[in-house]
Formats: C-alpha cells, sequence, structure tokens
C-alpha cells in the first residue's frame, strides 16, 4: 500500500475527530477518487505513491478550474470553498515550480536534443523529455506554453 494514502487515511481520521468539516470532505473526496483510480480498468489494483499523486493533482487542477468557473458565474462562495479544497489538496502535492524554473528546464530540454528554432514540429520531443521532470510539480498547460515561446 502507498505510503501516501496512508497519510490521507490517517489525516482523514485526525480530521474526523478534531470536526474539521472542509478538510475531512475533501479528504474523503480524494480517497474516493483514488478508489475509483484503482478499480478502473479489467483488474482492480494497488495504486503506488506516483500514481496517488497524479490523482492528487488531477483533483486540485478539477478545484483550481471550477473557482474559476464560479467567479465567472459571479459565485463567490463557491469559488472561496473550492479554492479552500485545493489549498487542503496542495498539503500533500510537491513544491510546485514557479517560471523561471520551468523555463530553465524546458531551455535544457531545447537543448539536449538541439531543438532551438525548430518550432512546433520539435514540441512533442521537448514535452515528452520535460514531462516526467515535472509531473505533478507544474501545470502541463504552463508548461506546453514555455515550451511553444521557446521554439517559436
Amino acid at each position: 500500500m502507498s505510503t501516501l494514502k496512508d497519510r490521507l487515511r490517517a489525516d482523514l481520521t485526525t480530521a474526523i475527530k478534531a470536526r474539521d468539516d472542509l478538510r475531512s470532505s475533501t479528504l474523503r473526496m480524494v480517497l474516493t477518487a483514488v478508489t475509483n483510480a484503482e478499480v478502473a480498468g479489467k483488474v482492480a489494483k494497488e495504486l503506488t505513491d506516483d500514481e496517488v499523486l497524479s490523482v492528487l493533482s488531477s483533483e486540485a487542477k478539477k478545484r483550481r478550474e471550477a473557482a474559476v468557473a464560479f467567479e465567472e458565474g459571479n459565485r463567490p462562495e463557491q469559488a472561496a470553498k473550492e479554492r479552500a479544497e485545493t489549498a487542503v489538496l496542495q498539503d500533500y502535492l510537491p513544491q510546485q515550480l514557479g517560471v523561471e524554473e520551468i523555463a530553465a528546464i524546458v531551455t535544457a530540454a531545447v537543448e539536449q536534443i538541439g531543438a532551438a528554432g525548430a518550432g512546433p514540429k520539435a514540441m512533442g520531443q521537448v514535452m515528452g523529455i520535460v514531462t516526467p521532470q515535472v509531473k505533478g510539480r507544474a501545470d502541463g498547460a504552463a508548461v506546453a506554453a514555455e515550451v511553444r515561446r521557446q521554439l517559436g
């Protein structure tokens, strides 16, 4: 069993005992998503820490997108709830990379394959190198935008 999943379960128990409704509901939602990922497909399997981290990243992204949608729909109380849930999820995700760090990783990947000035056709190669390095630590859209910018 993954240690991250154990940590989520232990923190859920602590949150329930502390009567922290936001934290307990958020952790229940995440553990449900992890369980759904485990039973998806033809054979049920135990998720590794990396796979649990991937589920956490996906759930955090859903919360960020929902907060933006609620803001645009003039529902600030729902947007605030989504942002609060995102903050709970951030406790379990690795430190997010800054813009400069993403740019440095992309620059190194472009130099590694010699794709400087190659244009959009080299994007797949560069993303193939960069994605494993930033997985769970940066938003894919932000990384793709930086790759496009550097490739011209």
